[in-house]
């Protein structure tokens, strides 16, 4: 039940016990105290710093205590730590420095990926990248909110090391948003308090931890750096130091409900790929003299200008293939150009077009310049166009408040707002040169008025955001913001500000002040009342815990009810970081609603291990919802999320909905009475794959591996189950008989074949059954398919057959040097005998060696078999199938007693795609690829084939974040009571290009009849007096009475109750009966003695006669004694 797919629908390599000690002399040395301050007379730069690059652990470094490092003069220490001098250990500060322990990020970008960890996060980000991200060490300071979720995403990503950096101590208020901190806490230092926690989400990262002051050579150790909490004055310096040696340089903050994210990766970043899709492909149908290129069978190439592409397969302009990328020019939907080719061979047939990614060079100005650039900014909300240059110069001026008084602007204050203002016009003209009028000095009062405000929703979507920036500087995957972003959620605030005053919201020496400067005192006892249903616990459910917990929600009167009926596996722990290696087969709804609690000992929650569907009615029954004040979910698929969808609507509840697909996100809320329903709307149905492009005419390795997943469920959990079937039902022969068409035929014909004819006796059958199997598949049915459709056939109208998406096969002759053929033996053999409960082998000598004794019959192609050429022919032949029913009887007659098989246990093997040592995807790869040989197909690796065939939907922790972040915002505005729709925010993301823009909620469709209008929200309520209960005659007078409705039909569920042309006799009948008793005698179910109410669907006409649409029926039950 986790975030997995949209809303309608794996690195490292060293030892995970090695030490931080160990680490080679290049990873990041132990820090040492000193300042960054230049020759000249410029101040220092406030912040840390470690040895010089050549120092390992224990040595020093030869420019501490006041020596000269790279034009700065460094300076021993000051009192930033408490813990400077104390022993260093697992966490300690020593010197300012700290490790984890873990280590072995170092080594990794020598060694092979985890696939197992980072499965899902590699397809996003491929191979290439994550190579690039091991050997990529990155620092992040500011230990606050924003920064231990950039930390966490960024360690959970996988690069090589991640020091933690800050000079401040814990305080109470830092609890508002940092999760790893706790009221023990405060007093210490935040990195080397918060270190512990954030090294224990990836063993494979070195993660280190330093409270000093930043020094120039520490800094030129990274390839990142991420500055948060810090002022304008060291952002300038740190660029100074940054930008010269090729270090990207990413500032971020968040202040109240204000963002600020500002890039510089230099004068000339290299983007390999700028927007992570696949790559394109076409076939071709005719490439002209001039170049212009046409697409086969009308499909739209979706190329854009600029787009380069090679070629392959070409018949006749055989100089296009394996040439150099060539640009293109976009034509139509259908064609494109790539220049003269004139001068190549004429064109004859075929070809495919493949896209290929270019690198793009991206300059970025320094942040000295970028500081009055406004043609930097990118825009997250076209409704809030002129923000961003306002919201710029409110972080501007909010550094120069903060520098003159040495503090924030007090929350809410009138007069620091005034002071604030009056501090931002005379700022203006340098920076931005903004009209100024009421609409200014609003905002920028409103700025001042939320600048302390610290919220755990801001941090997590922000701390996503950034997270990504850092893994695209690392790799140079994706497209980085170029090169400030703003976001403000000022929507979240109530709409009635007359009771934020500054005593309202003045810190409470509570770990919500940070929530409280902005709210205020009573929002947050309203936050605390709160009961809500979070529905899963992977991805999005774990973000989404952590900031409940964070904001408090359910934390005083109210509580947090969490399902999730999974348990956690080790490729979950790349993205869902409230698991641990140790809680591995541990149910995630408790394991998360024990995490959150460490987080906040406050906080009320409730694990349950249920699914939520029809089947758990009895539990999340009317008592259950009619308590709730609203539901989240963190679902990974349609049929959960439309039935949440439905029980939200039926019982008025908001619904906070949402979901990833890798770097893309969404965000989607329910307001009841308001909007629209998740159901309202959907994606349009995938697009499937031809069964006859299946069978017989694949051009795609999407097509084999599909063809090839399908085989394994036939021929390992379809034909077992069938046989284990026969063995343990009595009557399972006859319930066979009585299935449709060819069914039963083939379904007895599965039975034989398990029980009878192929059922093995030792493993040396399971071999021989494997290679006859591959002669069956690779060879004489190919065989039968070219008897059938020779090469050189020609269609009806002269074209040639074997064109176009139609590629002409070959068969293969069984190799057993070849390493392919023999994987498909040894997978199929081993799987076989699992199936049978026979031990395998893995041994391929003496695999080998059994297959020298194997016989395989040659093949002969026989005239007379019939194999579709297209759709339209193989539905013509399904429709035409029947089971003759005396070769049927015979052939059930022929199979052996089911006592003769006493003691045969037949196992059903369930397709498990993570699971490598179980032979599942070694099948699948090797039957795929000698199906993509057969057909001339390049093939898939194991990586890919595992993406397609395991149908895996591709996830990172940063998008993740992000949209948990967004969601937790409008959580804000549903307890704040809003219902304007133009206050909601529906969002969508794809951090990859990297685009965020939001809409605002649809409202709900309005129906009429009469002058009465109404929503799927809406319904007739009914109750009954008492304990006497309405018949069905009196339930159709009242709506032909009170509604001037005329009842023609009445459902409830799948059960027909009444109906105008009904048998008079059973309509009489039902009249008299009350509205129970119809509903049960119909539907022959007792109603649950937990059901409050019936829903009743209507059809109805007006008092014209007109058919009219109309809300359900919700008739409440009689209270029963």
């Amino acid at each position: 039940m986790s975030q997995s797919g949209t809303s309608k629908q794996a690195l490292a390599v060293a030892d995970p016990s090695c030490s931080a000690a160990n680490s080679p002399p290049n990873s990041p040395p132990a820090l040492k105290r000193r300042k960054i301050q230049e020759d000249n007379n410029s101040p220092p730069v406030d912040g840390g710093g470690p040895a010089g690059p050549g120092a390992g652990p224990g040595q020093t470094d030869p420019h501490q205590n006041g020596a000269s490092s790279n034009g700065f003069n460094t300076m021993t220490g000051s009192a930033a730590s408490p813990t400077a001098s104390s022993p260093a250990k697992n966490g300690n500060a020593a010197n300012g420095h700290a490790k984890n322990g873990n280590g072995g990020g170092a080594a990794r970008s020598e060694e092979a990926i985890d696939e197992s960890l980072y499965s899902r996060q590699l397809y996003v980000l491929g191979h290439e990248a994550m190579k690039k991200m091991a050997q990529s060490n990155v620092l992040v300071s500011g230990m606050k909110g924003l920064g231990v979720e950039v930390a966490k995403n960024v360690i959970l990503g996988g690069v090589k090391s991640v020091t933690l950096h800050d000079t401040e101590n814990c305080q109470l208020p830092d609890l508002s948003s940092q999760f790893y901190l706790t009221e023990a806490d405060v007093g210490q230092n935040r990195a080397t308090v918060t270190l512990p926690k954030l090294a224990e989400l990836n063993n494979y990262v070195a993660t280190s931890a330093s409270s000093l002051p930043l020094t120039a050579a520490f800094i030129q150790q990274f390839s990142v750096v991420v500055l948060t909490q810090s002022s304008l004055k060291e952002q300038l310096a740190i660029s100074e130091i940054t930008r010269p040696a090729g270090i990207a340089l990413i500032i971020a903050d968040t202040r109240g409900l204000y963002a600020q994210v500002f890039n510089d990766f230099g004068p000339n970043f290299t983007v390999i790929d700028t927007t992570g899709e696949p790559p394109i492909t076409a076939m071709i149908s005719a490439i002209s003299d001039q170049g212009i290129v046409a697409c086969q069978d009308e499909t739209r190439h979706g190329l854009e200008d600029g787009d380069h592409v090679t070629f392959a397969e070409v018949e006749g302009m055989t100089e296009l293939n394996g040439g150099p990328p060539r640009p293109i020019k976009v034509l139509g939907p259908y064609t494109f150009s790539i220049g003269d080719v004139s001068q190549f061979s004429p064109y004859v047939k075929g070809g495919i077009a493949t896209q290929v990614k270019m690198p793009t060079q991206v300059a970025f100005k320094p942040l000295s310049e970028a500081l009055t650039d406004e043609s930097l900014f990118l825009i997250t909300d076209f409704g809030k166009f002129d923000r961003p240059a306002l919201m710029h110069l409110a972080f501007i001026t909010l550094h120069e408040f903060r520098q003159a008084q040495q503090r924030l602007p007090q929350p809410w204050s009138q007069s620091d707002a005034q002071a604030f203002v009056d501090l931002a016009k005379s700022l203006n003209p340098q920076y931005m040169n903004l009209p100024v009028d009421e609409a200014f000095e609003q905002f920028q009062a409103q700025f001042a008025k939320l600048a302390a405000g610290d919220l755990s929703p801001m941090a997590a979507a922000m701390g996503g955001f950034v997270a990504q920036e850092v893994m695209k500087a690392c790799s140079g995957k994706f497209m980085p913001v170029k090169q400030w972003m703003y976001f403000d959620a000022l929507e979240c605030l109530p709409a009635d500000l007359s009771g934020l005053t500054e005593a309202e919201c003045a810190p409470q020496n509570s770990r919500y002040d940070g929530q409280i400067a902005v709210f205020g005192r009573s929002f947050q006892a309203k936050l605390g009342d709160q009961k809500y249903f979070v529905v899963g616990a992977g991805a999005i459910g774990c973000e989404l815990l952590k900031n409940f917990a964070m904001v408090g929600l359910g934390a005083g009167a109210g509580r947090i009810i969490v399902t999730d009926m999974d348990c956690i596996e080790k490729s979950n722990l790349n993205r869902q970081f409230l698991f641990r290696p140790w809680d591995v087969q541990k149910a995630k709804s408790s394991t998360a609603a024990a995490a959150i609690k460490a987080m906040n000992p406050n906080m009320n929650v409730e694990s349950q291990e249920n699914r939520v569907g029809p089947e758990t009615e009895d539990t999340y029954h009317d008592g259950f919802f009619e308590e709730l004040d609203g539901v989240a979910n963190a679902l990974d698929n349609i049929e959960a999320r439309t039935y949440m969808d439905r029980r939200c609507v039926y019982y008025g509840l908001p619904l906070l909905e949402s979901g990833t697909l890798g770097t893309k996100g969404n965000t989607q809320v329910v307001i009841p009475h308001v909007t629209e329903s998740y159901s309202s709307s959907q994606d349009p149905p995938e697009k499937s794959i031809p069964i006859c492009t299946l069978k017989n005419f694949p051009n795609q390795i999407e097509h084999t591996l599909q063809w090839a997943r399908d085989l394994f469920e036939g021929a390992f959990s379809q034909a077992p189950l069938n046989a284990q079937q026969y063995l343990e039902d009595p009557e399972f022969v006859d319930k066979t008989m009585r299935l449709q068409g060819a069914q039963p035929i083939e379904t007895i014909e599965l039975v034989k074949k398990m029980l009878v004819d192929e059922k093995p006796s030792d493993f040396a059958d399971c071999v021989a059954w494997a290679r006859l199997y591959f002669q069956e598949l690779y060879h004489n049915q190919i065989r039968q398919l070219l008897h059938n459709f020779p090469a050189d056939q020609k269609t009806s109208s002269g074209q040639m057959f074997w064109s176009g998406p139609k590629r002409c096969p070959k068969a293969l002759e069984f190799d057993p040097n070849c390493q392919v053929h023999m994987d498909f033996v040894t997978s199929g053999a081993n799987l076989m005998a699992e199936v049978y409960g026979i031990k395998g082998s893995r041994d391929e000598s003496d695999i080998a060696t059994i297959l020298k004794r194997v016989n395989v019959t040659p093949f002969k192609p026989r005239d007379g078999v019939k194999i579709a050429a297209n759709d339209a022919e193989a539905q013509a032949q399904a429709q035409q199938e029947t089971s003759d029913q005396e070769t049927l009887t015979k052939m059930a007659q022929d199979l052996p007693p089911r006592d003769s098989f006493k003691g045969l246990k037949i196992s059903c093997l369930e397709f498990e795609k993570d699971d490598d040592t179980n032979f599942h995807m070694d099948f699948i790869v090797a039957a795929s690829n000698l199906r993509a040989e057969n057909y001339g197909i390049a093939p898939a690796d194991r990586h890919k084939s595992k993406l397609i065939a395991g149908r895996i939907i591709p996830a990172i922790a940063t998008t993740t974040s992000l949209v948990a972040g967004l969601v937790a915002l409008e959580l804000y505005k549903l307890v704040q009571g809003h219902k304007s729709v133009e206050v909601f925010k529906n969002g969508f993301a794809n951090l990859a290009l990297p685009f965020i823009t939001f809409s605002d909620p649809i409202k709900a469709p309005v129906g009429k009849y009469y002058d009465k209008e109404w929503t799927l929200w809406d319904r007739f309520l009914l109750e009954n007096d008492g304990d006497k209960e309405m018949t069905l005659a009196d339930f159709l007078n009242h709506f032909k009475e009170k509604e001037q409705l005329e009842i023609t039909m009445l459902s409830q569920g799948v059960s027909m109750l009444y109906s105008f042309f009904m048998a008079p006799k059973k309509r009489e009948e039902r009249l008299k009966m009350p509205m129970s008793k119809v509903v049960e005698s119909v539907s022959k179910k007792s109603i649950p003695p937990y059901v409050k109410a019936l829903v009743f669907e209507l059809c109805c006409n007006d008092k014209d006669g007109e058919d009219v649409d109309v809300p359900y029926v919700q008739y409440k039950l009689p209270k029963k004694n």
